[in-house]
């Protein structure tokens, strides 16, 4: 028992225990009145601490009951949430249609994605305006009402085809082909930048350029140089990728890349290796032949049909006019087709010197002699050419390309072209 202090014996005063029943406290000591109070004192130092105890355990279990509803809550939402997601993944798809007509407010006829046509009715939280011919719906697919309008989307494959980047080539760094160069310019450029031009002389300018000639000649690298030149639309395709596996998809292909092309008009097309899609047809076709075939009709049908093209400007290139339709070829699908022929001995010199215009060159290099050398080489070759030879002045570690270096890889680019040249037919290019 711990000893009174003065506070106690205070305390002890004011409270009066005479005839306080001592076996209710549990006392049981005989001692004295004063004995009696200290032991009172004391237990209710016990009591008080006792007290204090519980209502810091109360606290504390307060504070835990407040997290465990707190964190309640917080996984309440989250089986809300799962819950929704579930829901969700559970409803039931939607069929795809396509609005063929409008009979009134409420029907609608609609081709669905299986083929067949439905009348069917319109939810009444759908804007009518948006309900036009040629509009994607999305189907319930118990009921067949329509309950959403799926917005137009391009094709990605036709917005990949959207030349972004500007070009780095112009018509400088294209060597012997000034006649080409001024064609195009007539064709493309003046269209696009004069057209008032026209107007005054009373003409239509030409809807389509095809570029032709052996590989390497410069088709494409003209066609860059008329992105470079233009603010318009440039858009470049192959002609191998307008051929597509199923029925019908390489003709929506084509549909689809003219209409992007309207969209964003002016625009110039650009179509390489033309010979890929628009080959001559043929009596004897197989099941692959007759869906290029398809392709083809829709590709002559965008470039000169009862639709107008708009400001679509074209520019093809093939290596192989001998093959292509005769169709294509007519004036109005391409009004110009212009011969790229093998470079001249001028044309050559000019072309090396484009080629090796950045490059460190020795006093002694002779690029007129070099023309002399190459007669067989097109521009593709002559780059080659340029290119060895710096590559021959890294292995030594040079300060500077010489003549004897584009000596080296003149003969070394000229006889693998000469050992891999083959027998053109007659005519092929004009």
């Amino acid at each position: 028992m711990s000893e009174t202090t003065d506070s106690d014996v205070n305390n002890h005063e004011r409270y009066d225990f005479t005839g306080v029943n001592k076996a209710e406290f549990g006392y049981a000591g005989a001692g004295s009145e004063e004995d009696f109070s200290k032991y009172l004192l004391d237990r209710m130092r016990q009591l008080e601490s006792r007290n204090s105890m519980l209502k810091e355990q109360c606290d504390q279990m307060e504070s835990e009951k407040r997290f465990v509803e707190s964190q309640k809550l917080k996984y309440e939402r989250e089986v809300r949430r799962l819950q929704s997601e579930i829901d969700r993944l559970k409803t039931v798809p939607l069929v795809v249609a396509t609005i063929m007509d409008v009979i009134s407010n409420d029907k609608i006829l609609v081709r669905s994605s299986t083929g067949p046509q439905f009348m069917v009715n319109v939810s009444q939280y759908i804007d009518d305006d948006s309900l036009v011919p040629g509009t994607k719906v999305a189907l319930n697919q118990q009921t067949l009402a329509i309950v959403d309008v799926i917005p137009a989307t391009e094709d990605p494959t036709v917005s990949a085809m959207e030349v972004v980047e500007a070009q780095d080539v112009d018509f400088n760094d294209v060597g012997g082909l000034d006649e080409q160069i001024q064609e195009l310019i007539e064709s493309v450029e003046l269209p696009l930048l004069k057209p008032d031009s026209f107007a005054r002389i009373g003409i239509s300018p030409p809807k389509g350029v095809l570029l032709y000639g052996e590989p390497g000649t410069g088709k494409t690298l003209l066609a860059k140089a008329v992105a470079h030149r233009t603010q318009a639309t440039f858009v470049r395709v192959v002609g191998s990728e307008l051929i597509q596996k199923y029925i019908g998809d390489g003709a929506k292909l084509v549909r689809d890349l003219f209409d992007m092309a309207r969209k964003k008009s002016p625009s110039i097309l650009f179509i390489d290796e033309l010979d890929a899609i628009a080959s001559r047809r043929l009596n004897d076709t197989n099941g692959a032949d007759r869906e290029v075939q398809r392709t083809l009709m829709q590709l002559l049908a965008e470039m000169d049909g009862f639709d107008s093209r708009g400001e679509i400007r074209i520019i093809a290139a093939t290596n192989r006019l001998d093959v292509l339709d005769p169709a294509i070829l007519r004036p109005g699908r391409f009004d110009r087709v212009v011969y790229v022929p093998m470079p001249d001995e001028e044309a050559r010199a000019n072309i090396l010197k484009i080629h090796s215009r950045y490059m460190n060159l020795g006093e002694d290099v002779d690029f007129k002699k070099l023309a002399r050398m190459t007669e067989t080489a097109s521009g593709a070759d002559l780059n080659a050419i340029a290119m060895e030879a710096g590559m021959l002045a890294v292995r030594f570690d040079k300060e500077s390309i010489g003549m004897q270096d584009f000596l080296e890889s003149t003969r070394k680019v000229m006889s693998k072209l000469e050992s891999k040249q083959e027998e053109l037919p007659t005519g092929m290019f004009g």
